[in-house]
Formats: C-alpha cells, sequence, structure tokens
C-alpha cells in the first residue's frame, strides 16, 4: 500500500511513533524541530584548474559529501537500503548513480525506472513524497526492480531544486531526481517522523546535487574551452601574474618545440628565446601595459623562418571578491602569407606599371615620328609597317586592361559575362598563334591535330584569352628560344588542348601555386621576361567558367606543359542557352 503524506512542517514527539533507535536518537536530539535552521553542510573550497580560483567543490568532496548524507540518512530513519534515482532527460527515466547503501554495483547499473507509471515516477512528477507500507501491494510497473532490491517497504522522496530571488522568494523549481530509502530495520513501517527528517535532509542532498550538475557543467565548458584553445590555429600561451605560463595551445607549442605538457608552471622567460616576445610579456606581466610586435621566428621543423604577429591582452577577473588582472594571454597568428600577399601587390604594381609603360613608349615613338615626318622622308611600306606596330601595341595595351578588369570583376564577386555560342577552335587557335609569332623570332610556333575537330560552345573571346596567356607564357618562361607547341585532342565528349615550351620550367615547390593571384617564377631569367602575375590565375577561372579543367606539369631546365580539358557542350551553356530561347 502506498500513500501520499500532506505532512505540517513540526511534528509533536507524541506523533513520532519511532521508539527507541538507539544511536540514532543521538542524531535525531541534534536536529532541530524547524528544518530551516538546520546548518547546511559546508564544503571546503578547491580548485578546478591549476591556479584557478572556485567556490565549487570537486568532483571527489562533492561524491564524499553524498556519501556522508546518505550514511547520515539512513542511520536518521534506519534504513537498510538508500539510493538516489537522477532524471535523465535523453532516456525519460530515472536511473540509479552512486553513492548508495545497501546495493550491489549490478544492482545499481540494473535500476532504471520508466517516467510512465510507479511509485518513485508519482514522486518525481508530483513533487511530493510517496509511502509505501507494503511492497507487495504495488502495481506490476513496480514489481520487477523492487522484487529486485527484495523491498518490503519504502520512501520514495522528491528532490526538489528551488531558486529564489534577491528578496528570497520563490523564483523556480524543478524537481532533479527521486531518493530512496528501502526497507525500515525492526520490521516495522516508516513513520511521519522519518518523513520529517528526510524533508530536512533532502534539501541538503539536493544542494549538493546541484553543486554537482554546476561543477559538471562547468568541466565540461572548461573542456570545450580547452579543446577550442587547442584546436586553434593561433598559438596561445597563457602567463599568471607570477610570470609563470598556465596555458600553451598545440599550436604555440610547436611553434616553441614543446612535448605535451611541457612548460606549464615554468617562468615564460625559461621557456621564450626570442628577445621581442620576452619584453612584450615583460612589460604586460610587469608594467601592466597591453602591445604588440610581428617577429620572423623559425618554428622548430621549418627550415625557413615565418612571420608572427604576437600580440598581449589582460586575463580579468576577481581575485578576494575584487576586480583583479588574473594574468596574460599572448596570441601569435601567423601572417607569412599576409605579408607574401602584401609585397606580391607590390611587385604586380610595379610590374603593370612597367607592362603599361611599355607599349604606351612604342606608341607614343612612332606617332612622334610620324608626325614629325612633315618632309615624307618615309615611304608608304615604312609607314604601313609604323602602323601596323602601333596597331599590336594597342592590342597589347587592351589585352593587358581586359585582364585587369576581368581579376577586378573576380575578386569583387562578380561573375564574368558568358556569351554562349558555337565556333571553330582551331580558327581561333591558329589566329592567336599568328598573333604571338610577332612577339618573337625565336620560338617556333607549332600546332598539331588529327582528323576534324568539331565546333566547341562556349565562350570565344574567353577561349582567345585562355590561348593567348598560355602562349604569351610558354614564350616569356623559355627566352632561349625553341619550340611552343599546340596539341588539340578530342574524346567523345571534351576537347584538349596541350600547350608545351622548351623553357626553363617551374620549380616543384611553385607548382601547387600556380595558378594563384601575383605567383610568379622569381629567378634571374624570368626578372626580364615580364608579366603581371595574374595571367595564370585568369585562364583557371576562365576555364572553370567553362566547366573544364587545368592542370601543368613541368621540369626544371626542359619546361613545361599546360593541358586543358574543356567540354564540347559544357551544361551550364546549355541550360543558360535554353533559359532564353536558344538552342546549341
Amino acid at each position: 500500500m502506498s500513500r501520499f503524506f500532506d505532512f505540517p512542517r513540526h511534528f509533536p514527539a507524541s506523533d513520532t511513533g519511532c521508539g527507541d533507535f538507539g544511536a540514532a536518537r543521538s542524531w535525531r536530539e541534534e536536529l532541530p524541530a524547524d528544518e530551516t535552521q538546520l546548518p547546511e553542510t559546508q564544503l571546503p573550497e578547491t580548485q578546478l584548474s591549476p591556479r584557478v580560483e572556485s567556490g565549487l567543490p570537486s568532483a571527489t568532496e562533492l561524491e564524499q559529501t553524498l556519501k556522508r548524507l546518505m550514511q547520515r540518512i539512513s542511520m536518521l530513519v534506519q534504513a537498510e537500503k538508500c539510493v538516489f534515482l537522477l532524471h535523465d532527460k535523453e532516456r525519460g527515466e530515472l536511473v540509479a548513480r552512486p553513492p548508495a547503501l545497501g546495493f550491489s554495483r549490478e544492482q545499481l547499473r540494473a535500476l532504471r525506472v520508466p517516467l510512465d507509471d510507479g511509485v518513485a515516477a508519482r514522486a518525481f512528477l508530483h513533487g511530493e513524497p510517496v509511502v509505501v507500507d507494503d511492497a507487495t501491494t504495488l502495481d506490476a510497473a513496480d514489481k520487477p526492480w523492487l522484487v529486485a532490491l527484495d523491498a518490503r517497504n519504502l520512501i520514495a522522496y522528491p528532490l526538489v531544486l528551488e531558486r529564489r530571488d534577491e528578496q528570497e522568494r520563490l523564483a523556480d523549481k524543478q524537481t532533479v531526481g527521486v531518493f530512496l530509502v528501502v526497507n525500515k530495520r525492526g520490521n516495522v513501517a516508516f513513520s511521519p517522523e522519518d518523513l520529517r527528517l528526510l524533508s530536512v535532509m533532502a534539501r541538503q542532498v539536493t544542494a549538493v546535487i546541484a553543486d554537482a550538475q554546476i561543477y559538471l557543467q562547468l568541466t565540461e565548458e572548461k573542456e570545450q574551452l580547452q579543446a577550442t584553445l587547442q584546436s586553434l590555429g593561433s598559438g596561445v600561451v597563457m602567463v599568471e601574474s607570477t610570470g609563470h605560463i598556465s596555458l600553451v595551445n598545440s599550436a604555440a607549442r610547436a611553434l616553441f618545440g614543446l612535448e605535451e605538457g611541457e612548460g606549464i608552471g615554468v617562468r615564460y622567460d625559461e621557456v621564450i628565446e626570442e628577445e621581442p616576445i620576452r619584453k612584450l610579456l615583460f612589460d604586460a606581466v610587469k608594467g601592466g601595459k597591453e602591445g604588440g610586435v610581428e617577429i620572423d621566428i623559425e618554428s622548430h621543423g621549418d627550415h625557413e623562418p615565418r612571420i608572427y604577429q604576437a600580440q598581449t591582452a589582460f586575463v580579468r577577473g576577481e581575485r578576494n571578491g575584487f576586480p583583479a588582472v588574473l594574468g596574460v594571454v599572448m596570441i601569435f597568428n601567423d601572417i607569412t602569407e599576409i605579408r607574401n600577399v602584401e609585397r606580391m601587390k607590390t611587385a604586380f604594381v610595379s610590374t603593370v606599371s612597367h607592362e603599361l609603360r611599355t607599349p604606351l613608349t612604342s606608341i607614343k615613338g612612332f606617332v612622334s615620328t610620324l608626325l614629325q615626318d612633315t618632309e615624307g622622308y618615309f615611304d608608304a611600306e615604312s609607314r604601313q609597317e609604323f602602323y601596323e606596330i602601333i596597331d599590336t601595341e594597342c592590342d597589347r595595351l587592351r589585352r593587358l586592361i581586359d585582364d585587369l578588369l576581368n581579376v577586378s570583376r573576380i575578386e569583387s564577386g562578380r561573375a564574368l559575362q558568358m556569351n554562349w555560342s558555337l565556333f571553330e577552335p582551331l580558327a581561333v587557335v591558329e589566329k592567336v598563334m599568328q598573333a604571338q609569332r610577332s612577339y618573337t623570332d625565336k620560338h617556333h610556333l607549332m600546332l598539331d591535330y588529327s582528323g576534324e575537330v568539331p565546333k566547341l560552345l562556349g565562350d570565344s573571346d574567353k577561349f582567345d584569352q585562355i590561348l593567348t596567356n598560355l602562349l604569351s607564357n610558354a614564350i616569356k618562361y623559355s627566352p632561349k628560344g625553341g619550340e611552343v607547341r599546340v596539341v588539340v585532342d578530342l574524346t567523345e565528349h571534351d576537347l584538349f588542348m596541350r600547350i608545351s615550351d622548351q623553357g626553363i620550367g617551374i620549380p616543384r615547390d611553385k607548382l601547387p601555386r600556380i595558378f594563384e593571384k601575383f605567383e610568379r617564377i622569381d629567378n634571374r631569367d624570368t626578372r626580364q621576361a615580364g608579366g603581371t602575375g595574374i595571367g595564370l590565375f585568369l585562364v583557371k577561372h576562365l576555364v572553370e567558367q567553362h566547366q573544364g579543367e587545368i592542370k601543368v606539369e613541368s621540369e626544371i631546365g626542359k619546361g613545361s606543359t599546360f593541358i586543358v580539358r574543356l567540354p564540347l557542350r559544357p551544361q551550364i551553356a546549355l541550360d543558360e542557352m535554353k533559359e532564353h530561347g536558344r538552342e546549341a
């Protein structure tokens, strides 16, 4: 039989009906009649992490406190068995948690109570204690776990966490679990006095469990923060106000050549050798001044130094209840690539200026010569040659300006306008090769293909730009001349072009970045070659606009081969033409 107790805050001595329980009586006599006067269990302060103060107990202390409370409750109410059932939100069950008294490990692991029905479920859902005088009369829902516990009688007491506002008014109430006391010693029933004692002790148990939940939450948050810090690409070093290192993440360990855990608790000047960084930390720790420095550091395992921006910032918090600076954090950002891009941009501006000035100088020279020839010194053939040179240099300028404008559009995220049409790819190849022959007398430009080459669906102007840039590169980077060969091949769905030269080749370490903006091969042979560093970047983008691919093969001293694959009928072109009511 089970019953809900609607008990008063105080019980007269005559209502206890408990008899003399020996040692338990001394515990009872120590308890005040009003449970609000019961002093809360005082838990010692501990540390959640090295050198970081916290008012919360550690996990071990919390478990020991719960164990002591459980032993105390067992003695007070003379129960043979006691166990906590905490709410598992994911499973929707009450699950037994250690510590427990009178339960084997197997029983504890197996004790799971569903919330759909039963004594423990009712106590949890209604927030009121349930007393069972005779366990044999319980419903079928309770039988399995009560039989396993060999229960004669029990109390299921809800563990209710109350949250109060600044005026001590009840702001929120949450049931976090149920406390079970099983089998009253002496083969008697649990009394209202037992229930009063449980009401007092349950508040203490709930407070400890709440601390445990907060501790677990803080521990989880700390672990997440640690994992985040360790996964950062930037190096992070935390130094206490004493100058000792309290944290080094994996990026910083790699930078300074430290093993896991090495350097913790050591002064920063014993770990960090670079004087500018030492000074920065000294200014922050001793001088109270945040700052930053840019420094070249040769990290362990790297042969070339990299550029880092080191920045200090104060870690602020509280010490003894007052605002305080707890330490200094230094962050190392690898800005090598940023500085490289800045250098390449500077070189790009200089190169573009040169590339613009060269044809302009030529145009200006020939125009001035023609203007000054008032006497007709130059015959018609010479004048025609001058006009053709001016026309060629104007085309060169136009191509350069078109390239710059296209790169600007790509950089701003605007798609290049594609004018899809069917065109003869061989005709464009031959036209571009003829134009490139006018720029060199040291190179032999050859075209190889076999059979009939079908029409290509694409943008003929963009196709022209692709080939012009690739042939121009082949000529520039084979300064001693030689053969430049274009091979056109076909498969069922694709057109392939191989543009090969016999030039200086591309270093292996440059190959992965050869299609990046501003990337140029920098050596004595190529400095005279000119070029802006945007040609191959633009080529790759234009090829991809055709849903194609480009790759490069190269060997130093033997030359390079660029391989372009373009679909004969790119799906994007078919879709756009269909959308505008056109057919390929």
